[in-house]
């Protein structure tokens, strides 16, 4: 019987949250929700020196505005809490000293200053890649090379140190990948990566293996960037006698810049043009800022449609999927190896995509708070039929109000193409004579359609001829909407004041 499927998405708190890793958390999310399992939040804290201030609360925010809820987490809770590293920092220390006390890991008590020597030297004698490893071991300050007795008085003196994981030397690392099938690493390309350090705080590595264990992880999902550390995950499930534990590995692809060179990276973010985080960040210690995808107007629903497509691909011309349907279509066999090129104006057009399918109620009741904003004064039962007419022309919701003034306020500026091309003198006369036919319907846009066509055909008149001036009287603007459909919205005392205002105002 297969284990019930647990997965984790685990962010540093050292600033915000790249769109890089909502997808890891939107694809952990989709595939335990697919597997009826849990998705955990787990907030991997140990390196404190690089800790920010707001990010925690902002890694939150993000993935709650993005609708990705977990299951068990620091705010949520559960058993197999608690879901901060530094929070668990005592529950590490027994598994290395396990390690050091079975020989496979040891002491290191080399400076910092040592190391780079060491690195300089290499340079010098032409081995730019040198490596603390099986090799090296032997001709550095560690308790390898020093006695039992010396590396005791150096901890009972509390000097510096770290501990290092004693890579075996010339074995063969197999573990499989459910997206990249099988890996094969030769652990003479490993090097013997700190686990832990003196100030009690094991190392990334090191945390993220024992807590994955304890918290009885089945898949850990990730981006490609830690496929390298992989083989050392696996070694260090074999050395702490839990390999039948160990969860399935997928290493999901990276996200490209839009010309494809190079990964798409938190310094991109506003450089390119776009925002390449969720929500707007501020760093409380710099001031530096950086746009977010919420604050730019984006539907959090077009927004994981489009990320749920940078790396999987559903096998069918479909592409619209809220989170229920990504949830019900998504498998790790369907997400691919090569890099995904991020494309700007496809995001844009997953917006389009979600604004025109949402209601029309349910889009006044966001447009509310844009209006009030931008202290614009509305008649709310009209806000529906609006946002209807609106939707279809604009990506956003600001872009509906710009596009849509029109319908809050009478215009002061009149389109000039439609001025200096069609208001010529018969134009007055032509605007005067629709506002009279207009006054004999009841004002519902069929009637007033009707009303127009009957004037042009007893006129002997193009559209051409009347549409454009009308519609420039009456909202200023050149083109948009169903001319008809405005007018019965604006009702006929608003119009013919607009009318009159026109004939009054335009040469």
């Amino acid at each position: 019987m297969s284990k019930p499927v647990r997965v984790r998405f685990a962010p540093s708190p050292t600033g915000p949250l790249h769109i890089g890793g909502v997808r890891t958390a939107l694809y952990n999310y989709l595939f335990a929700k697919k597997q009826g399992g849990t998705f955990i939040l787990r907030i991997e804290d140990t390196d404190q020196t690089r800790y920010i201030k707001g990010a925690e609360e902002y890694i939150q925010e993000a993935l709650k505005w993005s609708g990705i809820v977990p299951d068990e987490g620091p705010e949520k809770g559960g058993d197999y809490g608690p879901y901060r590293q530094s929070d668990r920092k005592a529950g590490y220390g027994k598994f290395v000293q396990q390690l050091i006390d079975e020989d496979k890991a040891y002491y290191a008590f080399d400076s910092a200053e040592e190391l780079t020597e060491m690195r300089e030297q290499a340079k010098k004698a032409k081995m730019p890649n040198w490596q603390y490893n099986s090799i090296t071991r032997n001709s550095m300050k560690n308790s390898l090379t020093l006695s039992k007795d010396e590396v005791q008085a150096k901890l009972d003196a509390n000097e510096p140190y770290a501990v290092r994981i004693k890579i075996p030397r010339n074995e063969e690392v197999r573990f499989h990948d459910t997206i990249r099938g099988w890996i094969v690493v030769n652990t003479s390309n490993l090097d013997d990566k700190v686990i832990f350090k003196s100030d009690g705080m094991p190392t990334y590595h090191m945390a993220n293996v024992i807590d994955d264990y304890n918290m009885k992880i089945s898949h850990v999902i990730r981006g490609e960037e830690w496929l390298p550390s992989a083989p050392l995950h696996v070694l260090l499930y074999r050395f702490l006698g839990w390999e039948d534990a160990m969860p399935e590995f997928a290493h999901l692809p990276l996200i490209l810049k839009p010309d494809g060179n190079g990964k798409l990276s938190k310094r991109d973010g506003d450089r390119l043009g776009f925002p390449v985080f969720p929500i707007n960040w501020k760093n409380p210690e710099t001031g530096e800022t950086a746009s977010g995808y919420r604050e730019q107007g984006y539907f959090p629903e077009a927004f994981t449609n489009m990320l749920a497509f940078l790396g999987w691909n559903p096998g069918s011309d479909q592409e619209i999927y809220p989170l229920q349907d990504l949830i019900d279509a998504f498998s790790l066999e369907r997400v691919g190896k090569a890099g995904a090129k991020f494309d700007a104006k496809k995001t844009v057009w997953f917006n389009e995509q979600y604004l025109k399918n949402t209601e029309n109620k349910k889009l006044a009741e966001l447009l509310v708070p844009v209006l009030k904003e931008q202290e614009i004064e509305f008649n709310t039962a009209q806000l529906p039929s609006i946002c209807g007419l609106l939707k279809e022309r604009a990506s956003f919701l600001t872009e509906m109000v710009q596009n849509g003034l029109y319908f809050f306020k009478a215009p002061n500026e009149y389109d000039e193409k439609t001025i200096n091309k069609k208001w010529k003198e018969n134009a007055p006369h032509i605007v005067e004579d629709l506002k009279a036919a207009f006054s004999r319907t009841d004002y519902t846009a069929q009637s007033l359609k009707e009303a127009f066509e009957t004037y042009l055909a007893q006129n002997e008149l193009s559209f051409g001829k009347a549409g454009p001036v009308l519609r420039v009287a009456i909202t200023g603007s050149g083109m948009g909407p169903s001319l008809f459909d405005i007018c019965a919205i604006l009702g006929q005392k608003e119009v013919e004041s607009r009318i009159n205002k026109a004939l009054k105002e335009l040469p």
